[in-house]
């Protein structure tokens, strides 16, 4: 029999993505069919109705964007995928397998996925930098994100609502399935569609409720969607379940393949649905715009030694540097321009500019969004605040995003502001990322050129920057790069290295005065790229001089001298290991003993020792 109702057409297709989510969760012995099933019409009316895309150019920036934040559904966006042409259907049987690229949760290794997704509640501010980034281009797109009813306790997903009714991202579709279980028990509003609406409406979104397994009443919300001045929300009431009648609306299922005696009932049940309909998807689209190649940028600098200025201002006055070379450049900052000083960007290019205000968590997804559709992005806040989005960092790398971080305010040295505002634990969190590069300048010359290096890497980086102005030490022809350090000070009768990271690299050099005035010679050596280490001078430093004291304004954990130590050069460790507060910044490094009488005492140490 065939039919030409595009509703069928519909119909049909969902209960396709419903066999293509059970089968390979089944033969996985793993996944979330019961989550794919609540979701089919919705995903079937958006990829085969609705989103304007090109299958054979699904990554080209003309296409309408989807993000599957529920990511647990991946074996329904996988179906979608393979059922649109980007990829054969017979790969969906290879889900979770260890040669597959089709993972338990979405990854941008598979065509047709732009981020990673799984650790819920980030797909809105993900959706929402993307939505931003096509306004900043130009095309007339739009971006749908499929949430979970469970994910929307977090408090992420109210960020990005916030922000994306301030700045009306007419652009930008969140359908919210609602299915009403969790994954340990019902979800906190269950199918209370008003709790929602009324919530949502007043983040400054247009909203619509709709039966999530009723194609016409789909296609009519995103009708809707389309001529909304407002982004738009749409509450999509939905089964747990839906389509095999042992697993709707049944508690325990969340995360349970089928048996296969469970699978061959259900396909009894689904099969009979699946008629031959003949119908031409009216979406598809010839899309026309690739992203660009980055571009490389270069920096020059104009200090004289023994300028002062904090390393945070001269990573402002970067950013406007390098503005300049690329329009595809942008700065996000927390609501704190005036202290990172990515003010100076905001002022100079007010348009590639975007104040995420006190919200983190959102920043950071609304950096990989942006990043995704080819832009350069740099981010700020207090290095401690960061610490707050850093699961959402953390994601960014499985998006194998090109994110340039900076935290600024790093360690007692910030002074009476006290230890809420003191980043002490950024480097160990930073070290700990797949594939981050961790930088930290100690001077104006070493910040820019290093927020340069940084622009030209491609993954996640992050640079610590210091309240504090601190002396120009480096001419402006010195050259920095990842996986670097400076000998500032050595000689053949070195009797100790010390190993130093920003502001203790000027305590490090005034303890070299003063033990060089004493007829001891140590080496100080200025450890500005953290991850990776210049391990070969590092090593060298090690055999030639026999002991390494490290000196970083910093927790011992996972700091300077826990990354020295990964080398075996089993280092004397100087960090902040007595609970700060507020005082004055000389005083703060003295009672930690990280400023130069700190260092003075260990070197003294040391050689007493040596010498018996």
């Amino acid at each position: 029999m065939v039919n030409d109702s595009i509703e069928e057409y519909l119909e049909n297709i969902a209960n396709i993505l419903r066999l293509h989510s059970i089968r390979p969760t089944t033969k996985a012995k793993s996944g979330h069919p019961t989550s794919c099933l609540s979701s089919a019409e919705i995903v079937a009316t958006l990829f085969f109705n609705v989103m304007n895309i090109d299958p054979k150019h699904i990554d080209y920036l003309d296409n309408d964007e989807f993000i599957l934040s529920k990511g647990h559904a991946a074996p329904i966006l996988y179906a979608a995928l393979a059922e649109i042409g980007v990829f054969p259907r017979e790969k969906l049987m290879t889900l979770r397998r260890f040669d597959s690229e089709l993972e338990g949760h979405p990854v941008p290794r598979v065509k047709g996925i732009r981020v990673a997704t799984g650790s819920l509640g980030q797909g809105l501010s993900i959706g929402l930098g993307m939505a931003y980034a096509k306004r900043l281009l130009g095309i007339n797109r739009r971006v749908y994100v499929l949430l979970g009813d469970g994910e929307v306790a977090e408090g992420s997903v109210w960020e990005a609502l916030n922000l994306a009714g301030k700045l009306k991202m007419s652009n930008l579709v969140a359908i919210l399935d609602m299915n009403r279980l969790g994954q340990s028990e019902p979800t906190m509003f269950q199918w209370d569609w008003e709790a929602y609406a009324k919530r949502v409406e007043a983040f400054g979104w247009n909203v619509t409720v709709c039966d999530g397994h009723d194609v016409r009443d789909l296609m009519r919300a995103f009708e809707e969607a389309k001529k909304s001045d407002k982004p738009f929300f749409i509450i999509a009431k939905t089964i747990k379940g839906k389509g095999v009648s042992f697993l709707e609306n049944v508690e325990g299922r969340h995360g349970t393949a089928l048996s296969e005696e469970e699978l061959s009932r259900a396909e009894k049940e689904i099969l009979p649905k699946i008629k031959e309909v003949k119908f031409e998807p009216r979406n598809f689209i010839e899309a026309k715009i690739p992203i660009e190649p980055r571009r490389k940028y270069s920096i020059k600098t104009e200090y004289k030694i023994g300028d002062m200025i904090a390393t945070r201002e001269a990573f402002g006055r970067a950013l406007v540097k390098l503005g300049e070379q690329n329009d595809k450049m942008v700065v996000l900052d927390g609501d704190v321009k005036n202290s990172t000083f990515t003010i100076y960007f905001f002022n100079r290019f007010p348009e590639r500019s975007l104040q995420c205000y006190i919200a983190e968590q959102n920043m950071v997804g609304v950096a990989v969004g942006l990043q995704s559709q080819g832009f350069d992005v740099f981010l700020s806040s207090f290095a401690c605040f960061l610490s707050r989005a850093y699961d959402q960092i953390r994601m960014a790398s499985y998006s194998r995003a090109n994110l340039k971080i900076a935290g600024s305010h790093a360690g007692v040295s910030i002074g009476e502001d006290g230890p809420s505002q003191m980043g002490l634990e950024d480097l160990a969190l930073f070290r700990a990322i797949f594939g981050s590069v961790v930088l930290y300048p100690c001077d104006g010359v070493s910040t820019e050129k290093l927020t340069c290096a940084m622009a030209n890497y491609e993954g996640i980086s992050y640079i610590r920057t210091t309240r504090p102005r601190t002396p120009v030490i480096y001419s402006n022809d010195e050259e920095f790069h990842i996986g670097g350090s400076k000998v500032l000070k050595w000689s053949k009768n070195d009797e100790v290295t010390v190993v130093a990271g920003g502001i203790t690299v000027h305590e490090a050099l005034k303890a070299y005065e003063k033990l060089k005035a004493e007829g001891i010679n140590i080496r100080v050596i200025d450890c500005y790229s953290i991850k990776p280490l210049d391990s070969e001078t590092l090593i060298r430093a090690f055999e030639e001089t026999k002991y390494i004291i490290t000196v970083e304004d910093h927790y011992p954990e996972g700091g300077i001298g826990e990354a020295v130590a990964s080398l075996g050069l089993r280092p004397r460790i100087l960090a902040v290991r007595k609970m700060p507060h507020s005082g004055k910044p000389e005083e703060l490094l003295a009672e930690q003993g990280i400023d130069a009488a700190g260092i003075i005492n260990e070197v003294r140490k040391i050689i007493s020792e040596a010498r018996k």
